[in-house]
């Protein structure tokens, strides 16, 4: 073999083995054990980053360690390719989305490879193929058949000028983030999916993932947002009622006023005689639609006149506002506030010079008036309310909600946060919902055999909106019910839909059904499941209630589709940039352009100074990304791979560093030398042997843990011991082994050198990939010997290896002899000696 480890030829050479071979491809009839692995799927936006790159790497090394364990693998790869990206590119770049998507797709798949993945690339799929989102549809439908899908008027975020629904996350300070126009808060006829059918189920559910983070389960819990309350109406001094909704009837006592959504029936009744009314109404059209939203902006009321009788005060009146904060699409769209205890009230209050009052107790503070200005929203006893005076809260709702109920102006009411999935988007690039709408019989599906509805490929974007709106052919059609006039349905599903079936598909291919029942449930749930933070509520909530639901409707038999769950951090690097004293713009500068002594940043070009920003997430917009093809280029795969293993917990952000990947490409070197000068040696070696076999089970154990970090620390022990060894059978034995432990994480190098070894050639096939992981010996694993410190007055002289439990005056005559400890004592006895069994013997000079 050569001296030097030449990654990029052993690189394309064994990925060229492994693609010929399909050593990665499973198999539905293996009589293995079988895991599910999975990342979740890139969206093809051009080029891979390195934040894809930690992800896959931490699953590749489970794949492949599973493998090695005698598991079939299923470890698959895919394309999240619809969505508006895709769309905004064709707009820019005057080019076809899917044209745009294809190429992008065959650029990052390229640059995974590159990467030595271990990827079942045989049922590789991208969403925007009809041959996967056509069985999509088929699902649709059957959700549709089975009522779980429905149509309603919705509130949407509309774009006036690009004619468009943003997501608020498109809307940037009330405008559109491309137009620039003020957008407006519209009702739209909009498709849903019952996931609130699936509430209780899907929080009871939480409880059985033992396997997820903590945190993501609370995130879950927190959105849908379980809650006991109460249901009640306000009668109006003139005539007729309000009806609400609150989490907090203790507080009940403390309503200083009650508030309508704008699109309320009493808004409504109120703006038709009242022109102020009607324009304020117009002004919270152009707020946000969702409750996160509205918690930021400016709290705004219009005084509607009309007042509100409080049901245990019958002297007592509210005034009834308008107010932009409160969404019909929530509880009953009408709430009362109570400032004291509730900050989005305390700010609307305060605005409108409404009264403040303590009704819960902080601390020893019971003042009726509330000063501050910020709500008490602690624990405490209620005070100034009559007779719950002296209850703790729960007590005190349980009581209102008793007494509400005995009078008959309200009912207890289990409510949640969680709101019916909205499917329904105004653009092109995504699945065709497959729903035909005619004037005589409604919606109506479209038949199975006319499956899959394909988007038109010769559409424009020259104009705004949707451009499957003005398609002069796609959109008319015979309706499938009276054969009359009717037109298909011109929005397209939700990206979410595509990702909250996608593993069961990889699962099972058939041609002409969306998965084989039997097929898919040998392979269901995912095993190990690996993706960002970011997608634990939606996707995440999405995909759970889109197996739970193919369940109910008996399409398979599997309600949760993730056993384990887990969220790697991000990988960061330094920001740069500079901000114009004048305008106060901030450019941003590429790592590459610049020069950074650890302090001081200037560009390269110019020697300009520039401003060294915060070491944060890679994003394009910071330009503080790093392109992994280089490195790749310069260091080969199983360095970047090992980088992305050993410098940080696999949980917590990793910075990118030149450094630390020329030091991974140094350790690559390292083994390729043990590998290189590895010999028949003789005798044995019982302290390596024991080293090896104690990391051969703690390399397994944190494989199993993602503990890849500590995996990695060990391996670098085992390194250091056996370069520290002598020629024995234990250190031939100790490398051999040492190759198959390092396979899961740096491939290429331990096929290499698996290859050079001969290792491979008794066995048909060869390949380190389809080599069994090394047995442990147990006996092994027990220490039998210690390593003992010497210490003269607490410092350490020396160390010695005596037997496991070896007797204190054995120790003590062990130490006494010892040439270092003679010459500090001189002949003369220690005052003192003191031993710690196994650990150090100390004397006190």
């Amino acid at each position: 073999m050569a001296s030097r480890f030449n990654a990029l030829k052993a690189d394309a050479a064994w990925q060229a083995v492994w693609d010929e071979r399909r050593t990665f491809a499973a198999r539905d009839d293996s009589p293995k054990p079988r895991t599910y692995v999975l990342e979740m799927f890139p969206y093809p936006s051009g080029r891979i980053h390195m934040g894809h790159v930690r992800n896959y790497t931490m699953g590749d090394v489970l794949a492949r360690f599973r493998r090695m364990t005698g598991h079939e693998v299923l470890h698959p790869m895919g394309w999240d390719a619809f969505g508006m990206p895709a769309e905004n590119a064709a707009m820019e770049k005057h080019v076809h989305p899917g044209g745009w998507t294809r190429a992008n797709i065959a650029t990052m798949k390229a640059q995974l490879k590159r990467l030595g993945f271990a990827l079942d690339w045989t049922r590789e799929l991208a969403t925007c193929d009809p041959d996967y989102y056509g069985h999509e549809q088929a699902l649709f439908l059957d959700l549709f058949t089975n009522g779980l899908v429905y149509r309603k008027e919705s509130s949407v975020n509309w774009d006036p000028v690009d004619m468009t629904v943003l997501a608020n996350e498109q809307v940037i300070d009330g405008r559109g983030w491309r137009s620039g126009a003020l957008v407006e808060r519209r009702k739209l006829s909009q498709w849903f999916l019952k996931i609130t059918d699936f509430a209780d189920e899907l929080l009871e559910g939480l409880k059985g993932l033992e396997h997820w983070p903590e945190k993501v389960k609370l995130m879950q819990e927190n959105w849908i947002g379980k809650s006991q309350g109460l249901t009640f109406r306000f009668a109006l001094s003139a005539g007729g009622e309000v009806e609400v909704f609150t989490t907090r009837p203790d507080t009940i006592f403390g309503a200083s006023f009650v508030a309508v959504a704008a699109d309320h029936p009493i808004a409504r009744t109120v703006a038709a005689a009242n022109p102020a009314a009607a324009e304020f109404i117009e002004l919270c059209k152009r707020g946000g639609t969702t409750a996160a939203e509205l918690e930021t902006q400016e709290k705004l009321g219009f005084d509607t006149g009309l007042r509100a009788v409080h049901p245990f005060d019958p002297l007592g009146e509210l005034p009834l506002y308008i107010a932009n904060f409160v969404l019909m699409d929530y509880g009953t769209g009408a709430v009362f506030g109570v400032p004291a205890h509730d900050q989005r009230d305390m700010d609307f209050a305060r605005k409108y010079d409404l009264p403040v009052r303590r009704v819960v107790s902080e601390g020893d503070e019971t003042d009726p008036v509330f000063r501050g200005d910020e709500a008490w929203t602690g624990p405490g006893t209620l005070v100034n309310s009559h007779f719950l005076d002296g209850l703790d809260i729960e007590d005190a709702k349980r009581t209102v909600i008793r007494r509400a109920e005995e009078e008959g102006w309200g009912k207890g009411a289990t409510v949640f946060r969680l709101r019916d999935w909205g499917v329904s988007r105004q653009r092109y690039w995504g699945t065709p919902i497959p729903i035909i709408h005619c004037d005589a019989c409604g919606a109506v599906p479209v038949p199975r055999e006319q499956l899959p509805v394909v988007l038109p490929e010769d559409v424009s974007f020259d104009i705004p909106g949707n451009p499957l709106d003005r398609h002069p052919t796609w959109k008319h059609v015979d309706c499938p019910s009276c054969s009359g006039p009717a037109r298909r349905e011109t929005d397209t599903l939700d990206t979410f839909v595509d990702s909250s079936w996608y593993f069961i598909r990889f699962a099972s291919q058939p041609g002409n059904a969306p998965f084989d029942r039997a097929v898919a449930e040998k392979w269901l749930p995912v095993a190990q499941y690996i993706g960002g933070v970011e997608h634990a509520i939606l996707h995440l909530l999405y995909a759970r209630f889109w197996t739970r639901a193919l369940q109910h409707i008996g399409k398979i038999d599997i309600a949760e589709p993730f056993a384990g769950l887990f969220t790697q951090g991000m990988v960061t690097h330094q920001s740069f940039f500079s901000e114009d004293a004048e305008t106060g713009r901030i450019t941003w500068y590429p790592p590459d352009d610049v020069v950074f002594d650890g302090k001081t940043a200037s560009l390269k070009a110019s020697g300009d100074t520039i401003s060294a920003g915060r070491v944060e997430k890679m994003s394009k917009t910071k330009k503080n990304t790093v392109d992994p093809e280089p490195i790749v280029d310069q260091y080969g795969a199983d360095a970047v791979r090992w980088f992305m293993l050993s410098d940080s917990p696999p949980e917590r952000d990793l910075e990118w560093s030149e450094s630390g990947i020329e030091g991974c490409w140094r350790f690559i070197q390292r083994l390729w030398r043990l590998f290189d000068g590895i010999e028949q040696g003789e005798g044995t070696d019982k302290a390596l042997d024991r080293k090896t076999h104690q990391t051969i089970a703690g390399v397994a154990a944190d494989i199993e843990a993602l503990s890849f970090n500590k995996a990695v620390a060990k391996l670098y022990e085992l390194v250091n011991a056996i370069e520290r060894a002598g020629p024995s059978a234990s250190r031939t034995a100790a490398i051999r082994t040492l190759m198959l432990l390092v396979a899961p994480m740096a491939p290429h190098l331990a096929e290499e050198a698996w290859a050079a070894t001969g290792e491979g050639s008794a066995k048909e096939g060869g390949l380190i990939a389809d080599a069994a992981w090394p047995e442990v010996d147990p006996a092994l694993l027990i220490e039998d010997e210690v390593t003992i410190a010497i210490q003269v007055n607490g410092k350490l002289r020396d160390t010695v290896t005596v037997a496991k439990g070896t007797p204190r005056d054995a120790i003590e005559a062990i130490a006494l002899a010892n040439a270092n400890v003679q010459r500090i004592l001189d002949g003369a006895a220690p005052k003192k000696v003191i031993v710690v069994p196994d650990r150090l013997v100390n004397l006190v000079a």
